[in-house]
């Protein structure tokens, strides 16, 4: 949200917005703390089942310390997908605005009153996109400009195929009006069809969870309720095969993440 500030003449005067670089995300160290500590728990039980010794559960406990890394790839990759799909909703407020003869600066305008009904959130991202690009409207910057730099901070493909058509358009002098309009709809069928391959694929996605961890589960229960029959995996060249059947299961799973992640 726009910051205040108070001038020695205790006058209040809006503070540059901060803006949102979305290729970036600058985690807590209570996030950073909490990602590792989950991750390192949980390998150091998988450590423990497939060497029943403590050693082996602190080496394996280890490999958690990167996982921070790959939840700041995630929180990136979740923040991302979220404006693309609030994004959806501008389209539309935006195309109709025009459609009824609005001013593209008034459309603008407009629509941010109708996605704030929509995300009722002040800290919702469009939210504080749309207000960004209004205030630099004010301020005597082109709508052309603010576009531009919400889509090099964004990074996604739809918001720069909008703002190269807007800024072509308004440059030629196009009918603007059924240019944004069609270009809309054609960006919102794309991520109406995205959003029909997510759902499609979180069913695929969690059974691919569950074939990831049975193995840990018929190992922990053989391990735990028949030690005798377990008990040469964990001495010898048991340790050996333990050893490649975890490699395995790892091979696995990160192929099967490879498959479901999908960028449509």
């Amino acid at each position: 949200m726009l910051q205040r500030l108070t001038t020695s003449a205790g006058t209040r005067v809006h503070a540059s917005p901060v803006l949102i670089n979305y290729d970036e995300y600058v985690m807590s160290m209570t996030q950073i703390v909490t990602a590792a500590a989950v991750a390192s728990g949980g390998l150091a039980i998988v450590g423990y089942i497939f060497y029943k010794h403590v050693f082996g559960a602190l080496l394996m406990s280890l490999a958690g310390l990167y996982f921070p890394v790959m939840r700041r790839k995630e929180l990136i990759r979740k923040r991302k997908n979220q404006l693309q799909l609030q994004f959806k909703q501008v389209l539309a407020s935006l195309s109709s605005s025009l459609g009824a003869g609005r001013s593209v600066e008034t459309a603008f305008s407009e629509t941010l009153l109708d996605l704030r009904l929509l995300y009722p959130d002040p800290r919702a991202l469009i939210v504080r996109e749309l207000e960004t690009i209004n205030r630099r409207i004010e301020n005597g910057e082109t709508v052309e400009a603010a576009l531009k730099d919400l889509c090099e901070r964004a990074g996604l493909e739809d918001i720069q195929q909008f703002t190269d058509v807007f800024v072509v358009c308004k440059r030629t002098g196009g009918n603007l009006v059924h240019v944004m309009r069609r270009t809309a709809a054609i960006i919102q069928e794309k991520l109406d069809i995205q959003q029909d391959i997510q759902v499609l694929m979180a069913q695929k996605r969690f059974e691919s969870r569950v074939l990831a961890f049975a193995p840990l589960v018929v190992i922990a229960i053989l391990s735990f309720s028949s030690p005798d029959y377990m008990e040469p995996l964990y001495r010898g060249a048991g340790v050996l095969i333990m050893t490649v059947a975890l490699l395995v299961l790892i091979g696995c799973f990160a192929i099967t993440k490879m498959i479901m992640d999908i960028r449509v």
